[in-house]
């Protein structure tokens, strides 16, 4: 069993930062894959960013390619988004998930889910 939570949300203003973190706990940690989704109001759940276990390989969405950036120190059990350069549209509550498939993770069919954390970005 791998548990996630997620931390680091809050309200920003446009251009402004943050950095989520997702710590994962449970013996089981070693081999997974992490990434972020997230899901505003009215929309569908969408793939942000993924990381491979060993964090050779990674994928950011076009959406926040060049503003995001994913990263995870195994040591820590702990996977970080940095958020820069925060638009209204990036307003949502932002998930990590684990998988040991990246494909799977990729398309959301993740074994494990964090709670997740509310991002608002004000205009």
């Amino acid at each position: 069993q791998v548990q996630l939570v997620e931390s680091g949300g809050g309200l920003v203003q446009a251009g402004g930062s943050l950095r989520l973190s997702c710590a994962a706990s449970g013996r089981t940690f070693s081999g997974y894959h992490m990434g972020w989704f997230r899901q505003a109001p009215g929309k569908e759940r969408e793939s942000v960013a993924m990381i491979s276990w060993s964090g050779g390989s990674s994928y950011i969405a076009d959406s926040v390619k060049g503003r995001f950036t994913i990263s995870r120190d195994n040591a820590k059990k702990t996977m970080y988004l940095q958020m820069n350069s925060l638009k209204p549209e990036d307003t949502a509550v932002y998930y990590c998930a684990a998988d040991k498939g990246f494909s799977d993770l990729k398309s959301g069919r993740c074994d494990y889910w964090g709670q997740g954390t509310q991002v608002t970005v004000s205009s």
